[in-house]
C-alpha cells in the first residue's frame, strides 16, 4: 500500500501537479481580499476557461472559420480570373 502511495506521489510530482497546487495555495493565501469560493479561485488559477470565455471562443472560431472559407472562396474566384486572362 505505501508502495503505491509513493508511486502515485512521484507521479503527481513528475507531472507538476503538486507545484502547480501549492503555487495555487500560497497564492491563495497571500491574497489580501480572500475570494467567497476558494474552489473557483482555484479553478482559475489553474487556468480553465469561464463557460462565457468558452462561448466567447467558440464564437471566435466560428467567425473565423467563415473570414477564412470567404478567403478561400476569394482566392479561388482571382485564380479563376486569371486563368480566364491567360
Amino acid at each position: 500500500m505505501d508502495t503505491q502511495k509513493e508511486c502515485y506521489r512521484k507521479y503527481l510530482e513528475s507531472a507538476g501537479v503538486i507545484d502547480a497546487l501549492t503555487k495555487v495555495l500560497v497564492s491563495l493565501y497571500e491574497e489580501p481580499d480572500k475570494p467567497k469560493s476558494a474552489i473557483d479561485y482555484v479553478k482559475a488559477c489553474l487556468g480553465g476557461p469561464t463557460p462565457a470565455e468558452y462561448d466567447a471562443l467558440i464564437a471566435e472560431r466560428e467567425s473565423l472559420k467563415k473570414e477564412l472559407e470567404d478567403a478561400r472562396q476569394q482566392i479561388a474566384e482571382l485564380q479563376a480570373k486569371v486563368q480566364a486572362q491567360q
